[in-house]
C-alpha cells in the first residue's frame, strides 16, 4: 500500500467502474457508473428545442431521439444556434448548441445548458461569462494577483475562466499551455458545432474516473491504482494527453495472491457507505435518511450518556462529534440538494454557534459546493450541496439498507 497521501483506487465490477478515493485511513469518496450504458454528464450536443413552458421560464431539448433534457431561460444563457444565426429568444424547433451539466437525478430529467464549461485541471473556460473567477480556496493576494495577470490576455467578450484550487502555485507555462488547449476546444466546438446535424454529439464528456483524475488536488493524491488494463491504458494516455506530470502517480496493480478489491476491503466499505445508520465512537449515532425532496440526517445519543453526570457537555461532544461525520458521510455518499440536520438539544447558544462554526469551516473543504443555510427556532440545521452527480444509493441501482 502507498502510506501518507490519498489514493484514487479505480476498478471494474458487475459491470460498473468504482472511482474510490482513500486516504491513509478512511474512504473519503466512491463514485460509480455503468461500463455498458450511456453518461452523458459533460457532453455537448446540438439539442432541439421541443417547447418553451413560459410558467416556469423553460424550456425542454432533445439532445437524442426520444432523450429530453431540462434548460432554464435565465437571461444568463446565450444560445449558439445551428448555422450560425443569430436570434434573440429561444423557439420550439430551434436547434441549439447545450451541454449536460446536471445528470437524471430520481424522476427529474437531466439538465443542459447553453453556456458550456471546459473544465481543465486547474482552469474552467466559462462561455457567456465574460470574466475571471478565482477559487476561494485560494487565500494568498499575491498568488491571486498573478494567476489573474496570467490569464486576463485571454479572456474574450465571449467567455472567461474560472480559477481552480489546484492552480495555486503551478508555473506560469503549465497554466498557458492548458489555455492554449480549452481555447482551441473552444474555437473547435463552436466552428463544426453549428454545422452539425440535430442531435449530433459534439463533444464527449469525461468518463467519471477521469474526471476524478482531473479534479483531485495533485498536492493531496500520491497514486493512482487499478488492476484492469483497459482502465490503465485509458488513464495512462489521458494523464500523456492533458496531465504529463502526474504519469509517474499511475500504478498497475497484478498481485496474484490478493485482489486489489480484497486488499482494501472495498465491498466492505461500499456496503457500510450504503448503511442508513453510522456509529460514532462516543457510543452516539446519525441516521442519514434520503426522501424525495431531501436528506434528513437524525443526530442520536445512543449509549453515550449512560452514568455522564453533565448531560449538556455530552450533548456537545456528539454534536461535535456527528459535524465531522456528516460533513464526511455527505462527500462520500454524494448527498446533494437540501439537506436538514437534527442535532440533539442544547442549551447553550454559545455551544450552538459553535457547531455552526465547525460546520463552515467543514464545508468550505468539500470539493462541491455546499452552503450552511441557518439554524431554526427548532434547532434544524439547514444545508445545501450542488447537485452534479447521482447520489452513491442511486448509482448502485437505488440500494439503500
Amino acid at each position: 500500500m502507498c502510506e501518507g497521501k490519498n489514493r484514487l483506487i479505480i476498478l471494474r465490477m458487475n459491470q460498473k467502474y468504482y472511482s474510490i478515493l482513500i486516504d491513509s485511513t478512511d474512504v473519503l469518496q466512491i463514485n460509480v457508473e455503468n461500463s455498458d450504458t450511456e453518461n452523458y454528464l459533460g457532453d455537448i450536443y446540438l439539442g432541439k428545442v421541443k417547447n418553451i413552458v413560459k410558467n416556469i421560464n423553460a424550456a425542454f431539448v432533445e439532445i437524442s431521439p426520444g432523450m429530453m433534457c431540462y434548460l432554464a431561460l435565465s437571461k444568463q444563457e446565450q444560445p449558439i444556434y445551428s448555422n450560425g444565426i443569430q436570434k434573440k429568444g429561444v423557439q420550439a424547433g430551434d436547434e441549439i448548441i447545450v451541454q449536460v451539466d446536471k445528470e437524471n437525478i430520481k424522476t427529474k430529467a437531466p439538465s443542459v445548458t447553453c453556456n458550456f464549461n471546459l473544465t481543465g485541471k486547474y482552469v474552467v473556460l466559462t462561455y457567456g461569462k465574460s470574466h475571471i473567477g478565482i477559487s476561494a480556496k485560494i487565500k494568498s493576494e499575491k498568488e491571486r494577483q498573478r494567476l489573474k495577470n496570467a490569464i486576463a490576455p485571454f479572456v474574450t467578450e465571449q467567455y472567461g475562466f474560472v480559477v481552480r484550487t489546484n492552480s495555486e502555485g503551478i508555473s506560469d507555462d503549465l497554466l498557458l499551455r492548458e489555455l492554449m488547449f480549452l481555447k482551441k476546444r473552444y474555437e473547435r466546438i463552436i466552428s463544426q458545432g453549428i454545422h452539425f446535424t440535430r442531435f449530433s454529439l459534439i463533444e464527449k464528456g469525461l468518463p467519471g474516473f477521469l474526471c476524478d483524475i482531473r479534479d483531485n488536488n495533485d498536492k493531496n493524491l500520491d497514486a493512482i491504482i487499478t488492476d484492469d488494463k483497459e482502465i490503465f491504458q485509458d488513464v495512462r494516455q489521458y494523464l500523456l494527453d492533458y496531465q504529463e506530470e502526474d504519469v509517474n502517480k499511475l500504478r498497475f496493480y497484478e498481485d496474484t495472491m490478493i485482489s486489489l478489491r480484497k486488499l482494501y476491503s472495498l465491498d466492505t466499505k461500499i456496503e457500510k457507505a450504503l448503511q442508513k445508520k453510522v456509529w460514532l465512537k462516543s457510543g452516539g449515532y446519525i441516521v442519514i435518511e434520503p426522501t424525495e425532496a431531501l436528506t434528513v440526517i437524525d443526530v442520536n445519543t445512543g449509549k453515550a450518556v449512560h452514568g455522564k453526570k453533565n448531560e449538556q457537555e455530552t450533548f456537545f461532544k456528539i454534536n461535535m462529534e456527528s459535524a465531522n461525520e456528516i460533513a464526511k458521510q455527505l462527500r462520500l455518499r454524494n448527498i446533494s440538494g437540501i439537506i436538514i440536520i437534527d442535532f440533539i438539544d442544547m442549551k447553550s447558544e454559545e455551544k450552538k454557534t459553535l457547531i455552526m462554526t465547525k460546520l463552515k469551516e467543514l464545508f468550505a473543504k468539500d470539493p462541491v459546493k455546499t452552503v450552511l443555510v441557518d439554524m431554526t427556532q427548532l434547532n434544524l440545521v439547514e444545508v445545501t450541496r450542488k447537485k452534479v452527480r447521482k447520489p452513491l444509493w442511486e448509482q448502485l441501482n437505488g440500494r439503500n439498507e
